[in-house]
């Protein structure tokens, strides 16, 4: 682990100045950057400690939430009013990590985890997102885990959070600040694609800080779900993970949006898919025929075909289960 300057500010303005002139880093939980010092795959030349900023409250907002981003998983996992009104969101969190990790992690530290893959990990190898233009040697090499959709010839790791699927199916927005002001980015515009700069994995400029995460004035109630499949059925990252939301009339889809985890460098959308389900019945036919709509954009690599035919039965596993009103449970794992 290389030296670095370390400093904690009081406000929020003085945290955008504490990022200027050097090779700076945010930290609160630091359950992904700590890590990732000590593989020498961040090597800051100062930190700034946020755990002292006014961003730790979950609130009303808009007739919506805010979640601040300093508020730790387990506190929005375990809010009332998260269960209440966005069950989706605290079932994913409960999916990811361990109790102890999710007890330190924070939101805005989820939102900027790096990709996972065994490359970008082990500075021995080129990777473009520690050297940009050295290779990506996952390409094929060993991509088992790696993703099938909005992958470039730069990069082909995949977004690793739990969460930010179930934000990005619930339509959240980011709100932040920075040297020029604050501004609201829609979660779906936040993380990006890896084309020729993959070592960027998100849309904010430099010196931005994360404030909130708001989500917006809906209620999906029972109609909602998180599965997620992964080699082990605790702490491990999903092979393919699937957040739904749907609102039903009878049995006829009124409203529906989905994200899939595991399969992109980002939480992964398909508008055409969700548009399709519109004003459909909710049936195994409708579902069907909705998965293979999303998987036929699928790029696999030597390694990960399987998660194409995996990708399309975990989709029309978790519509019927959002349709049903019978969400996966995180605590008993055995798919419904």
């Amino acid at each position: 682990m290389n030296r670095f300057d370390y400093v904690r500010p009081e406000t929020v303005a003085d945290a955008v100045k504490a990022m200027a002139g050097g090779d700076a880093r945010f930290i609160a939980g630091g359950t992904n950057l700590v890590d990732l010092m000590k593989y020498n795959v961040e090597r800051p030349g100062r930190l700034v400690d946020i755990t002292r900023l006014p961003l730790n409250t979950i609130e009303a907002r808009d007739g919506g939430l805010s979640i601040g981003a300093l508020v730790t998983n387990s506190t929005v996992a375990y809010d009332d009013t998260v269960k209440a009104r966005y069950p989706l969101l605290a079932s994913a969190i409960l999916a990811g990590a361990s109790g102890q990790l999710r007890n330190a992690a924070t939101t805005g530290g989820n939102l900027n985890q790096r990709t996972r893959c065994y490359y970008f990990y082990d500075e021995a190898t080129p990777c473009n997102k520690r050297q940009p233009g050295s290779g990506c040697p996952a390409i094929g090499g060993v991509n088992r885990i790696h993703a099938i959709f909005g992958t470039s010839p730069n990069c082909i790791a995949t977004h690793p959070s739990d969460m930010c699927v179930g934000l990005a199916a619930l339509d959240a927005t980011v709100r932040v600040a920075g040297p020029e002001g604050e501004r609201t980015i829609p979660f779906g515009d936040y993380h990006r694609l890896p084309g020729d700069n993959p070592e960027r994995d998100n849309t904010l400029k430099p010196g931005e800080i994360v404030l909130s995460v708001d989500l917006p004035d809906e209620d999906f109630g029972p109609h909602h779900t998180y599965l997620k499949l992964r080699d082990r059925l605790s702490y491990a990252f999903a092979l393919v993970s699937v957040a739904a939301v749907m609102k039903l009339d009878g049995d006829t889809i009124q409203a529906a949006r989905f994200a899939l985890g595991g399969v992109a460098h980002k939480p992964w959308r398909d508008h055409e898919a969700e548009a399709f389900l519109i004003g459909k019945p909710a049936n195994q036919e409708t579902f069907t025929a909705a998965a293979n709509i999303v998987v036929a954009a699928a790029q696999p690599q030597s390694e990960n075909a399987f998660k194409v035919e995996l990708t399309r039965r975990a989709l029309m596993r978790g519509l019927s289960q959002a349709a049903a009103g019978t969400p996966q449970s995180q605590s008993d794992k055995r798919i419904a």
